[in-house]
């Protein structure tokens, strides 16, 4: 480090007393000569340039600060600082270290910004090359490095800085609190906390998302009612946490709490509603929230599209994909990854592989997303073109992909290729068969009347079955009237998930297939004992920009007399068509 140091001062040294051959060597062509670039200049002139070149530059426009940092006279730190600053922003990180090289005078704030720029483009190192060679350190450079390993989950170095820091301020507690928590030292952080002299929002915050993040809910509420001050940041975190923790209700009631609501606070609970199955509340509030003016980002549409996505909402998908398309975010990897999986579900394959195409360097989870909607509709011929051109892009398959390749395989009734693609994925590819891929090849093996061999492999799998892995072989089990192993399959189920419905409803229809009517008292008997209900169906149809939600036996629906007479007529139409093709068919072998 000591020669590191003193290499760099000597470069300090050589850039001071050779300044104008070093700014010729690098391009840079003054207008003035070096004694003028001396004189006198105005202190207000050379503000109002720093000012135009500092907006040039957030603007993208380089060349153009160039120019006009070419044309002054006079320039201070600030002027150089702007420039270092501008170029890493810009992302071009090299050509900033070459400025703040050619600096003739440097400040704090120029090492940190350094600091900050390698950072911010991922050369944590190089920053702490910058922070190490530093001649004198404020804190601000000491919480710029924390907070960059902290950024980089390097924990134990932020620590170790952190330990050595000469005085700590609310900025280095919080960034400190926030690694822990990052990474999963839960504890540590909440001590760290409690030993603050003194606490901001974003403290509070950030332990609050820290519980959040951790599935400790309970704690985070707690905290977040001993908060003194609360602000929209820290009650979109708790929104956050209420969601999560399924607490629907009361995320609504924080969220109108509300005043002053942001785009954050929105997207928090149309996410909240979109994962908890309440997809026409997450609609409502989307259109809630441009009624009243922000514009959606990509988080607000990704959340959108899976609302769309669980109630199978083409029409919706394609509003919102229009709205994706407005606001330019069509590239936008995770939102095409959301357009694929809406347009899967909602029946337009075709549509999930035009939204696929529009992606310009498609990730791993866009590749297992196109595969999956290709594998749901069976289409196994597409789903293995799409794993090969996968492949030769450079992805390695993983379980998730393969667990597609199965599904496929299954819908496809394709028993041979399953296997060989199991067999494949341990040996060639070295990935370890998850519970869900044991369930999926089960459930292969069942649906072809295998289900000896399903028991088989259940009995040679590396850990135990979970109740997936046994209600696959119980549906084949029940396919094929299988007693006796589907009475084993369903008491291995029952075992592992008392209350699953499925499991006894099922046994008790085997058992009545087979005419063992004692049988299936008993398993009723024993579903009425243990307090198991059989969980109704349930459907839904949009119409006029409304949802209407059927459940099985439920007569609620304000229209039920009317839909029943449209169910009547529609059936005695088929019932009439039925006939006249048995008309036709008898007049045809008459004839």
């Amino acid at each position: 480090m000591l020669v590191l140091c003193l290499a760099l001062s000597k470069i300090q040294t050589l850039i001071r007393t050779n300044l104008p051959t070093l700014l010729s060597l690098q391009h840079c062509s003054f207008r003035h000569s070096f004694p003028q670039f001396l004189s006198f200049y105005p202190a207000q002139d050379v503000y109002s340039c720093n000012v135009r070149i500092g907006d040039l530059l957030r603007a993208g426009q380089i060349e153009a600060a160039r120019k006009l940092f070419d044309e002054m006279p006079t320039r201070d730190v600030v002027t150089w600082n702007s420039m270092v600053t501008g170029y890493w922003q810009n992302g071009y990180l090299e050509k900033s270290k070459r400025w703040f090289e050619l600096m003739p005078l440097r400040n704090v704030v120029s090492w940190n910004l350094m600091i900050a720029g390698c950072v911010e483009n991922d050369r944590i190192d190089d920053a702490y090359m910058y922070f190490s060679a530093m001649p004198e350190k404020n804190i601000a450079s000491w919480n710029a490095m924390i907070s960059g390993f902290v950024k980089y989950d390097r924990i134990d170095e932020a620590g170790r800085l952190f330990e050595e820091i000469p005085v700590r301020n609310v900025i280095s507690y919080t960034a400190m609190i926030d690694g822990f928590a990052q990474s999963g030292k839960i504890e540590q952080a909440r001590m760290l906390f409690d030993c603050m002299p003194q606490r901001n929002n974003v403290s509070w915050t950030v332990m609050i998302s820290g519980y959040v993040e951790n599935e400790r809910y309970k704690e985070a509420r707690e905290l977040f009612c001993q908060m003194p001050k609360k602000n929209v940041v820290t009650m979109t975190a708790m929104i956050t946490g209420y969601c999560k923790e399924g607490k629907i209700e009361d995320a609504r009631i924080l969220f109108e709490e509300i005043v002053c609501k942001d785009c954050v606070s929105y997207n928090a609970m149309i996410t909240g509603f979109a994962q908890n199955g309440i997809g026409e509340e997450a609609l409502q509030l989307h259109i809630q929230m441009l009624r009243r003016g922000f514009q959606p980002d990509q988080s607000t549409l990704v959340s959108v599209l899976t609302a769309c996505s669980n109630l199978a909402s083409l029409r919706v998908g394609r509003q919102t994909h229009a709205l994706v398309l407005k606001h330019g975010l069509d590239s936008h990897i995770s939102v095409c990854n959301a357009l694929i999986t809406m347009y899967r579900r909602c029946g337009g394959i075709l549509d999930s592989e035009l939204a696929f195409q529009q992606i310009d360097h498609p990730d791993l989870v866009s590749w297992n997303t196109i595969i999956a909607a290709f594998a749901q509709h069976g289409l196994y011929a597409k789903v293995l073109a799409f794993f090969k051109q996968m492949e030769l892009n450079g992805f390695n398959p993983d379980g998730i992909t393969f667990l597609s390749l199965l599904s496929a395989c299954g819908h496809a009734g394709m028993v041979n290729e399953s296997m060989f693609w199991f067999d494949s994925m341990v040996r060639n590819y070295g990935i370890v068969p998850r519970s869900e891929h044991c369930a999926c090849f089960v459930d292969i093996l069942g649906r072809a009347g295998k289900v000896e061999k399903a028991y088989q492999m259940i009995q040679e799998m590396p850990f135990e079955a979970d109740s997936g892995v046994w209600g696959a072989l119980l549906a084949g089990c029940h396919a094929y009237l299988n007693v006796e192993l589907g009475q084993l399959a369903a008491e291995r189920a029952v075992e592992l998930e008392s209350k699953n419905s499925g499991a006894y409803v099922m046994l008790s229809n085997i058992y009545a297939a087979a005419g063992m009517w004692r049988e299936v008292t008993r398993v009723r008997g024993l579903m009425k004992e243990q307090g198991v209900k059989k969980q109704p169906a349930y459907s839904w149809i949009e119409t006029e920009n409304k949802v209407h939600h059927f459940n099985g036996g439920d007569i609620s629906h304000p229209d039920i007399g009317e839909i029943h007479s449209e169910l009547k007529r529609i059936n005695l139409q088929m019932k009439a068509m039925n006939d006249i093709e048995d008309i036709v068919s008898a007049y045809s072998n008459f004839s």
